[in-house]
């Protein structure tokens, strides 16, 4: 899908959790694509306990907001544990990653859209 295609891209104004598609990145890790226009994306992500998530880095602002269970979050050379109700702020290009401790779920917020995610299972 060409850049210029994505950047008009945007999700329904209403969306039903119930009736969004829940897709499995790994063993263990599901994730869910919310809503999203072009500056702005929710998503919502399941872990297993024991499951890491890969450490990784990309130009996005992102704010993760802990559900359910508990996580060991890093983001830098910080490391803090995480339950239901915290949440972290990530600066752009920081490696970061979570580590779930007890099986949980928590949303992401990323600016401006991840068109990587929305580009992942689409072939055009």
């Amino acid at each position: 899908m060409s850049d210029m295609a994505l950047q008009g891209r945007q999700s329904e104004t209403f969306v039903h959790g119930i009736e969004a598609e829940v897709e499995t990145l790994e063993p263990g890790i599901k994730r869910q694509i919310l809503t999203y226009g072009p500056d702005l994306m929710l998503c919502r992500l399941w872990f297993d306990s024991g499951i890491a998530g890969t450490v990784h880095q990309h130009p996005h602002s992102q704010i993760s907001y802990i559900e359910s269970g508990r996580f060991r979050a890093m983001m830098g050379d910080k490391e803090q544990e995480l339950t239901a109700g915290d949440s972290v702020a990530i600066t752009p290009d920081t490696d970061h990653g979570i580590t779930c401790i007890e099986a949980g779920s928590l949303l992401d917020i990323f600016n401006p859209v991840r068109e990587d995610f929305l580009s992942q299972g689409d072939q055009s």
